[in-house]
């Protein structure tokens, strides 16, 4: 196994956070076995002055905490009432923020179907993730990060966030990244 991130890694700007996951493998040991994917698209999401960000204008909720906390752990929350979305908490010290993990290329104990790990809420189905793993320690041995492929800035896009239109302007701005031309991207 690749070493694991470590709690300085998360605690930077998203924005760097988010370009530098592309390429790192997600790690889930769970009862089925263990599942291992390579990151290849990820949204950054800035705190308090990010108008898509769960906590825009410092606005603490029971669902939100965690982004205000310690970086490296992760946040997992419901949408459409029964789909898991995992974050990375990830910012600098005194702010909030993270990176929204959108994609991964299946490496160990998943099959090699895009379909199946090519949108946040796929990946979470695929390995398992649920609301039980909200504040989990990425430093830690049951869902972590580890190094992986060293991806060259030339194959990688920088491009607006997806399914963000409430945001206002913040929707066209361009901390969405993506390895290009992986075929497990959520979209194209």
């Amino acid at each position: 196994m690749k070493d694991k991130l470590t709690r300085s890694f998360y605690s930077r700007n998203p924005l760097k956070v988010a370009q530098d996951l592309l390429g790192k493998y997600l790690v889930h040991k769970s009862r089925k076995g263990i599942m291992v994917g390579k990151i290849v698209e990820t949204e950054a999401y800035l705190g308090s002055d990010d108008p898509a960000c769960h906590t825009y204008q410092g606005k603490i909720t029971e669902r939100n905490k965690i982004l205000f906390a310690q970086p490296g752990h992760a946040y997992v929350y419901t949408i459409y009432g029964m789909y898991y979305c995992f974050n990375v908490v990830a910012h600098e010290k005194g702010k909030s923020g993270g990176v929204f993990i959108r994609a991964v290329e299946p490496i160990t104990g998943i099959e090699l179907i895009p379909s199946l790990t090519n949108g946040p809420s796929k990946l979470c189905i695929a390995f398992g993730i649920n609301k039980s793993l909200n504040g989990t320690d990425l430093c830690g041995n049951e869902l972590f990060i580890t190094n992986g492929e060293d991806i060259p800035d030339s194959e990688i896009a920088w491009t607006p966030r997806i399914n963000i239109d409430y945001a206002g302007k913040a929707k066209n701005w361009p901390y969405r990244f993506v390895i290009k031309e992986n075929v497990f991207l959520s979209r194209k």
